[in-house]
């Protein structure tokens, strides 16, 4: 039987709301299954742990409830459906839920098929020579998008989705940096110097909807980079909104390919965010696509 798991912390808070009319819903159409709403993340993740391998978790949140949980859903071979619930929903824009009414959103997730779509897994070593290892369902991003990406979860909470990433776009654009990157893709140089940014996309989305990598596609064994060379702030100023309507590969200190392996060094430590969620500095970070590793309800 299928478990419903809502993040009450989703979407500020406010999807905590919707717990009395998720239990009429299934006490009307799915009685059997159980829904849980734990206040905190180790109980959530107990609850995810203790499912019988391959079971199906339906998730009721965003991407960093996606990404707080892949761990156990990936240790589990837990299939996932998605009732999106988050301030940036870029999984949710990929698995082709955004919009749904949160019903049918709930229905599909409960009774629809699964298809195995890639995850990415980041090992990456911080300023203290601490290894850490942290998987990814959208975006893995180094340099100033995850420094937007901290601005933005610390931002004001009357702003949500791509307004709060546009105003934390803004804020950073007055402490604009470069960080001075080496980066091999499936082990060729592909960019040694200062560097804006050096990401990957699983999806063809991220920052709640900015079409980052369009070609992106979840079920391809591969994940794509995103590299921005050295920009002032004006330059980047003038490139966001080609990047706002997807415009931006074209701009020739921008480049995007495919890749199985990405190496990233910067010796002074670069930011890093996993599906919008803040990691930390990182001196080296080691990027590889993990092909069809999650089965996940899909439209």
């Amino acid at each position: 039987m299928a478990l419903v798991l809502l993040n009450p912390h989703a979407q500020g808070g406010r999807a905590a709301r919707r717990v009395p009319a998720l239990r009429a819903w299934l006490a009307a159409h799915a009685p059997g299954v159980h829904l849980a709403a734990p206040t905190n993340l180790n109980d959530s993740l107990a609850l995810l742990q203790s499912r019988p391998e391959g079971s199906r978790v339906v998730v009721v949140g965003g991407d960093g409830t996606l990404n707080r949980w892949l761990p156990s859903l990936l240790a589990r071979r837990l299939t996932v459906g998605l009732v999106p619930m988050g301030s940036g929903n870029d999984s949710a824009r990929a698995w082709g839920l955004l919009g749904l009414p949160w019903a049918q959103a709930l229905s599909l997730a409960l009774h629809a098929p699964a298809q195995s779509i890639d995850t990415g897994w980041a090992c990456w070593c911080d300023l203290q020579g601490r290894t850490h290892e942290t998987p990814f369902l959208s975006s893995l991003t180094a340099g100033f998008d995850s420094a937007v990406g901290w601005r933005a979860l610390n931002g004001p909470t009357w702003l949500r989705g791509l307004p709060r990433y546009l105003w934390a776009t803004l804020g950073e654009l007055m402490h604009l940096r470069t960080w001075h990157l080496t980066v091999h893709s499936d082990g060729q140089l592909q960019h040694q110097g200062p560097c804006l940014f050096a990401s990957s996309l699983n999806t063809p989305t991220f920052g709640s909807g900015m079409p980052a990598v369009p070609h992106a596609q979840l079920n391809d064994g591969q994940l794509d980079a995103l590299l921005a060379g050295t920009f002032d702030s004006l330059g980047v100023l003038l490139m966001l909104p080609r990047l706002l309507i997807g415009q931006h590969l074209s701009h020739p200190r921008v480049s995007s390919w495919p890749y199985g392996h990405l190496a990233i060094d910067c010796p002074q430590g670069v930011p890093l965010a996993a599906d919008g969620e803040y990691l930390g500095q990182a001196q080296h970070a080691s990027v590889r696509c993990q092909a069809a590793s999650l089965e996940a309800v899909c439209r």
